[in-house]
């Protein structure tokens, strides 16, 4: 499987695949929260909501796992139940906390750009926290690009505007996922991937249900489509991060990293397509997004100066 999974048009099309299921997820989310009458202030109901999502699609990969492996694949050891509820805690629980409550305060289009801001804090967290990586020139400025394409993002009409729960949660969900990347990458290496991201999905899961539960959120499945919608966006956890962190087990991190480019272009057309968003963002998002993308691009790129200083 490693030999395979190597392969670079295996790679490219496994990358740009989990990239357009996590682009669909912006305009997913938002449908799913007008096929279930949750409103903007109905913060219970929509982590109850989220906990529904990551606990079906923890069961998704649980499930698949297994019978991928014939047998049922369950966590062994301490140590490995640490890590699961480490990652639970992180790339699930405080991530979509703030994700789901800031998707509903603002445009999915907007949000997609933002949620790309965490490649950029990935790198930063990587060289400068966990000392994984060398912070090298390059590498800022296509951070700086990236922080500037972010900006022109809240220009509405030339004036800059930010919605602290709308656009400030999705940053701080962002920075959740940077952190959580740094932890996967680092566990992964000796752990089964599927595994930890089944697992800490379900646990994550579980913990958003009981806190929405807890405060009152309540949900009735009102029809077909939003059956169908919930279910999509369990997939989409499930299938996505799955083949994400398989391709991050077996290959470097610039290999797979480079098509996080795409995640921004698939969140922005499909929710230009399904939400109808284009009088809402406004053009300064097209340059906004072509930044943010040509961030991504230079910090994954091996191109650095001769004279170059490692700054970490």
């Amino acid at each position: 499987m490693k030999k395979y999974l190597t392969k670079t048009p295996v790679v490219v099309v496994l990358a740009l695949l989990s990239c357009f299921l996590w682009g669909s997820a912006f305009p997913a989310v938002k449908i799913g929260y007008k096929l279930f009458s949750i409103s903007k202030a109905s913060t219970n109901s929509q982590l109850l909501f989220a906990g529904i999502r990551f606990t079906l699609a923890g069961i998704f990969v649980i499930l698949t796992g297994s019978i991928v492996n014939r047998k049922i694949i369950m966590p062994v050891g301490i140590k490995t139940f640490y890590k699961i509820s480490l990652l639970a805690c992180v790339q699930t629980f405080l991530q979509y906390t703030f994700f789901y409550i800031g998707l509903a305060n603002t445009t999915g289009s907007k949000a997609s750009i933002i949620v790309a801001m965490n490649v950029f804090f990935s790198v930063l967290i990587s060289a400068l926290l966990f000392r994984m990586e060398k912070l090298t020139i390059t590498k800022v400025m296509g951070c700086l690009i990236g922080f500037i394409g972010v900006f022109l993002a809240n220009l509405g009409n030339g004036v800059f505007s930010f919605n602290f729960h709308g656009d400030g949660f999705i940053l701080f969900s962002t920075i959740a996922c940077a952190f959580s990347s740094v932890i996967m990458k680092h566990l992964s290496a000796n752990n089964n991937p599927v595994l930890l991201s089944g697992y800490q999905f379900m646990t994550g899961g579980f913990l958003l249900m009981i806190t929405g539960y807890i405060m009152g959120g309540r949900i009735i499945i009102p029809s077909a489509p939003a059956l169908f919608i919930l279910i999509y966006l369990a997939f989409v956890s499930a299938a996505a991060y799955t083949i994400w962190s398989i391709l991050l087990k077996y290959n470097p991190i610039s290999k797979v990293s480079i098509f996080g480019f795409s995640n921004p272009m698939f969140g922005f057309l499909l929710s230009t397509i399904f939400l109808q968003e284009k009088q809402d963002v406004g053009i300064i998002i097209v340059p906004a997004l072509f930044l943010v993308c040509l961030g991504i691009i230079i910090v994954n790129s091996k191109i650095e100066y001769r004279n170059r200083k490692n700054i970490s």
